[in-house]
């Protein structure tokens, strides 16, 4: 027993060192080096354990450490997205964090590589991997980007394949969970709009549950959202020519030339423009 807790007591001072050395952002040479020979965590169940790629890709988006991110990816490929070990979880039914860790402290850099990486699963696999629900609140990626409004990181999901239909445990959409979010009078209105208007892009059909609350409270989400928008919402009116030019762009276009694509038609490069009439709020794209 007292060899055990000897054995606990260095494993604690040894991860603390390695989460020290990602926080400092050392070479990625000097982290392989520890990861790999020197440094080990304990396990809930009495193991001593070495840092995985995938766990170490966690610290890495924690500290927002890309050249370690980009190590780990390149070198080590889906194996870094593996589910990490019991202790770097919420929960044993907790999906694979990295998306959602990128998502939360808003690592856009490495999250275009994690996605990068995704390509190389299969086409199903991927789509799995993206709409995951987390185990708290059943949330995907796609509603942590919107309930923090992440805007960037949100169209580089949707731009890889994260499916703007997945619902929560309750059933509700992230464009469910934005409109709640502007009913209840949530501050920072822009980048609500921004996120909204990047949903938008790829809802070629609009399914979400609140749409019939629009329908019945039609003056009271028409000041919200602007005539225009709320039409569009409601299903009155179809989007406008360029809306839906950019709409099949944005589901003809491949994930890998998301990047590449003109500055002027790439997704990330979209800003929902507000142009003000009076009393009304429009959306145009």
């Amino acid at each position: 027993a007292e060899e055990d807790y000897k054995s606990e007591k260095r494993c604690q001072r040894t991860s603390f060192a390695f989460y020290q050395a990602v926080r400092d952002r050392l070479p990625v040479w000097v982290l392989e080096d520890m990861r790999t020979m020197e440094v080990f965590h304990w396990e809930e169940d009495g193991r001593a354990c070495a840092y995985t790629p995938s766990e170490a890709l966690l610290y890495a988006l924690v500290h927002d450490h890309q050249q370690y991110a980009r190590h780990l990816l390149s070198r080590h490929s889906l194996r870094a997205l593996d589910m990490p070990s019991r202790s770097f979880r919420c929960c044993p039914a907790s999906p694979t964090p990295h998306v959602a860790v990128a998502v939360r402290y808003n690592r856009v850099r490495i999250l275009r590589m994690i996605l990068g990486c995704a390509t190389d699963f299969t086409r199903g696999e991927r789509q799995d991997y993206l709409d995951r629900r987390g185990c708290t609140h059943g949330d995907s990626a796609l509603h942590l980007a919107c309930d923090l409004l992440r805007p960037e990181c949100l169209v580089l999901l949707l731009g890889h394949g994260a499916s703007p239909y997945v619902t929560d445990r309750a059933g509700n959409t992230p464009l469910d969970g934005l409109l709640a979010d502007m009913r209840r009078g949530a501050p920072d209105m822009a980048p609500r709009r921004v996120c909204l208007g990047y949903l938008l892009l790829f809802m070629p059909e609009l399914r979400f549950r609140l749409r019939g609350e629009l329908r019945d409270d039609a003056p009271r989400w028409q000041e919200l959202l602007g005539r225009q928008a709320f039409q569009w919402l409601c299903g009155r009116t179809p989007p406008s020519l360029f809306a839906q030019a950019m709409q099949t762009l944005t589901r003809c276009a491949p994930p890998a030339t998301m990047d590449t694509l003109p500055g002027y038609l790439r997704p990330l490069d979209f800003r929902l423009h507000q142009e003000r009439s009076g009393n009304e709020l429009h959306f145009t794209f």
